[in-house]
């Protein structure tokens, strides 16, 4: 595959960052800030997968 030196590859996607135990308010949220941070870390861990594809698979 050609790549176009002059394109820029796009950065590695940085993990969501992980709430301190203390940032839950214990009231049985329905949307916690830890069900949140877990939506976060599937959709960082899909965008890794993804840019590891861009990157050519994994090989190095």
């Amino acid at each position: 595959m050609n790549k176009d030196p002059n394109v820029q590859p796009r950065p590695r996607p940085q993990p969501p960052e992980k709430p301190l135990p203390g940032d839950c308010c214990d009231s049985g949220c329905v949307d916690c800030i830890f069900d949140q941070y877990s939506d976060a870390l599937r959709a960082y861990e899909r965008a890794v997968a993804a840019w590891e594809l861009e990157q050519g698979g994994g090989e190095r």
